[in-house]
This record gives structure tokens, C-alpha cells and sequence, in this order.
């Protein structure tokens, strides 16, 4: 029997949730994103990844409810926010930015299945002469996965979610016990940074505050399917922070335990195929990078895939889960071109970054302050075609994150995204306000 649309709205249970954000966060990205931290060195990157994830998934956490409350999307509630019309800019950052966070993990997961084939057939590893092959065999092979994993929609990605997260605990325990087998936490707690490596503060900050923020813009993707209040906001934040800490704490020490044992420190090799088979940690490793991958992209996918349903009302989401997951694929030939795949994933985290913070600010903003926490269908249905003054804040708070990341002292202490975020709630929530007021002094005309 078909699900009705009400039923499917409330059946995912609190644990549905938190398995779905652990799995969003235990992937290939995550550890990157840990090695990219290892440049702080350990004590450093402990101390952003504690205060920057909790802060981000408490905005996690607000949209989630948001979701809840308005059983819509996140990108459907923009049509509030940013209008109707307006609605199709943060609708179609979200299709490019999801796309690309799996064709980022899809390019990871790749390099391992370019290991198995080295390991288990002979093939070139990626990087090697010859090693185009077992790449590009690597892309083809996740975007199958990938397929199969969105193939039912919201319903297949609870059933991978499900399935996916004990595998991934089992498997990345033992990964876990693997590394402090080849360091101990004295070397890794003693290890020193290279002075050219060494990543200022507010950088880091700013790169991992990134990679957080895009799991905002889909929060209400996924609670506006949740059984209850406490499903559709502790539990994105607990499942969240949870995969965050343990994967990037993962990538920091494996990455650092890479330096310590080789006695040399190369961002470029943080990415986890490489650091795995540094350490020799074997096919079993490989195998977890590769399923860590598809449990992550059935939720970004799911994402993308939303939020082009909102560009084009009248497309079905599985159709729409289905173009992504082709497009994404295409996008993940582009690393191939470049000499340093950190580079590329360096830039797109600084572009999300920028973007994202200031988008979220006025989502925030427009729901909790100027609307009293609380959307109605009328809302909805009487909302304007485009919200100019929101594009204007967006554009502002966009600039600000640019200006503030040339200021010294920002990057080298908070970053410029909690800046950037300040000022466009500010300005949104002020400028909505005396709109407002000018509005109801002006009078009609008779």
C-alpha cells in the first residue's frame, strides 16, 4: 500500500535521525577535513573541532525544528524568506554544493577502489603512470552505488542509513584501534608543524564552519519527516557533532600518524586512501572509505535532489535524485585536471563558506525574529515573488566574509564566517523592520 504524504511525514523516529546525521558526517569528507586540521597540529585541531561543530549544529538544530514545525524542506521554506521566485538562488547553491560534496566524496572513495585494484589485480594506484584507469573505474563503480542507495527516495536512504551506520561503527573502530597500534598519543600529542604548513586559526575555522553549514541548508530536508519535536532537533544535533568528532578525529591522528611514522607532513596526501595505505592499514580500510562514501551521499544527493524540485515544481523527486547523482559524477572528473586535489577542495570549501553563512543568517532570521518561530500555509501561499531586501543582505553578508578574510587578526583568531553571519542577521533583521515601519506610516492612497 502507498504511503500517504501525512503518514510519510512523521515516520522517521529519533534514531532514524541520529543515524541519518552520524552517517551524514562519518565519510570520506570528514576525515579530509580532519587531515586538512592535522596542519594545527593535535591540540590545535581538537580545539576547533570542539567549539566550531557544536555551534554549527545548534543551527542545525533551529532549521531542523523549522522543518518540523512547517512540514516543507529547507529550500521551500526560502520561499518565504527569499520569495517565491526568490527562492530559486539558495535552491540552486544548494543542487551546485551538494553535487559537489558528492562528487568530493566520490573522488575519495575512488582513489581507495584504485588501491583494491592495485592490491587485489595490479592496477596502478591513482597518481602512478597508468592509474587513469583504476580512477575513472573507481568514479563508475560509487555512482552505481550511488544510484542503487536513492533509488526509493527518502525511503531507500533511511534503509542505507540503517544498514550503512553499524557497518561504518564496526569497521571504523577497528580503523580507529589500527592507528594508535602504529602511534601512540605521546607522538601524536608531540608532533610538531612544519612552519610552512602551518594553517592559521581562523582559516581552520573558517574551513570546517564550511563544511558544517552545508548539513544546515538541508536539515529540514529530512526532520520535516520526523515523529516528533525532540527527533527533529537533539537528534541531527547529537548524530551531527557525534560523526564529526569521530571522523575528523580520525583524519586528524591518521593523518598526523601518517607524518610521525614517515617523518614528513604533505596536506596534499591527507585524503584518506593515501593515508590509509601509509600506514598499511590494509583493504579492510579501503573498503570502510568506500562504504562511508555511499552512506553520506545518499544524504547529500537526497539534498541536491530536493532542492531541485523547488527550482522546478513539477519534477518528481526521484527523477530529480537520479539527474543529480549523473551531474554529480560529471563533476567528479574535474580533480582530474588539476595538479592538487587539496586545491581544488580548499577553493570550494573557501566559495560554500562564503555563500552559505550569510544565506543561513537570514533563513534564521526571517523565521525566529521577524515571524515569531511560526510559518503558516497563508504564508506560503501569499509570500512575494522575490524578497529584493534579502538578496541585498545575502550580496552584503557575502562581501563582509570577503573584506573581513584580508583582515590579519580575523584570520589568524575566529575567522570571517561568525563575522560575516553577525552582520547579515543584523542588517536583515534591522532593514526588514524599519520596512516594515515605513510601510504602515506611509499612507494609502484613497
Amino acid at each position: 500500500m502507498k504511503q500517504t504524504a501525512s503518514e510519510a511525514s512523521h515516520s522517521m523516529s529519533f534514531w532514524d535521525q541520529t543515524a541519518t546525521w552520524i552517517g551524514a558526517n562519518a565519510n570520506n569528507g570528514t576525515w579530509y577535513v580532519g587531515g586538512v586540521l592535522a596542519a594545527l597540529g593535535l591540540g590545535g585541531a581538537m580545539k576547533v573541532l570542539m567549539i566550531t561543530g557544536p555551534v554549527a549544529y545548534l543551527l542545525l538544530a533551529l532549521v531542523g525544528y523549522m522543518g518540523f514545525q512547517t512540514r516543507r524542506s529547507t529550500m521551500a521554506l526560502t520561499n518565504i524568506s527569499f520569495g517565491r521566485w526568490g527562492s530559486v538562488g539558495p535552491s540552486l547553491v544548494n543542487v551546485v554544493q551538494f553535487m559537489g560534496w558528492a562528487a568530493v566524496n566520490t573522488f575519495i572513495a575512488a582513489g581507495s577502489i584504485s588501491y583494491l585494484l592495485h592490491d587485489l589485480l595490479g592496477w596502478p594506484v591513482f597518481g602512478q603512470r597508468g592509474g587513469l584507469k583504476g580512477i575513472i573505474f573507481g568514479i563508475l563503480m560509487m555512482s552505481i552505488l550511488h544510484l542503487i542507495s536513492i533509488s526509493l527516495g527518502q525511503r531507500s536512504v533511511r534503509i542505507i542509513e540503517r544498514v550503512g551506520i553499524v557497518l561504518v561503527i564496526l569497521l571504523v573502530l577497528w580503523e580507529t584501534w589500527a592507528v594508535f597500534q602504529t602511534v601512540s598519543l605521546n607522538q601524536l600529542t608531540q608532533w610538531q608543524v612544519p612552519v610552512k604548513f602551518h594553517l592559521p586559526t581562523g582559516n581552520a575555522i573558517d574551513t570546517l564552519a564550511a563544511f558544517n553549514l552545508a548539513w544546515v541548508t538541508a536539515g529540514a530536508d529530512f526532520t520535516k519527516f520526523a515523529k516528533n519535536k525532540t527527533a527533529a532537533t537533539v537528534a541531527p544535533f547529537v548524530g551531527g557533532t557525534v560523526g564529526l568528532f569521530w571522523f575528523a578525529l580520525v583524519g586528524i591522528i591518521a593523518t598526523i600518524g601518517a607524518a610521525v611514522t614517515l617523518h614528513s607532513f604533505d596536506p596534499n596526501a591527507s585524503d584518506p586512501s593515501t593515508v590509509a595505505s601509509r600506514l598499511g592499514l590494509g583493504i579492510l580500510a579501503m573498503i570502510v572509505i568506500v562504504l562511508t562514501s555511499t552512506t553520506a551521499n545518499a544524504v547529500n544527493l537526497m539534498a541536491a535532489g530536493t532542492a531541485l524540485t523547488n527550482i522546478f515544481k513539477r519534477l518528481r523527486l526521484t527523477p530529480a535524485l537520479w539527474l543529480v547523482t549523473v551531474l554529480a559524477t560529471l563533476m567528479t572528473l574535474i580533480p582530474l585536471w588539476s595538479n592538487s586535489f587539496l586545491g581544488v577542495f580548499t577553493m570550494f570549501l573557501d566559495y560554500v563558506g562564503m555563500i552559505l553563512g550569510p544565506e543561513i543568517a537570514i533563513i534564521l532570521v526571517d523565521y525566529y525574529l521577524i515571524h515569531g518561530a511560526h510559518y503558516t500555509d497563508n504564508m506560503f501561499a501569499n509570500a512575494p515573488r522575490v524578497n529584493w531586501l534579502a538578496y541585498v543582505n545575502w550580496g552584503l553578508g557575502i562581501l563582509s566574509y570577503f573584506l573581513l578574510r584580508q583582515v590579519g587578526w580575523v584570520t589568524n583568531t575566529v575567522g570571517a564566517t561568525v563575522f560575516a553571519m553577525l552582520i547579515t542577521a543584523s542588517l536583515h533583521l534591522v532593514l526588514s523592520r524599519l520596512t516594515v515601519k515605513l510601510r504602515n506610516t506611509v499612507p494609502e492612497n484613497n
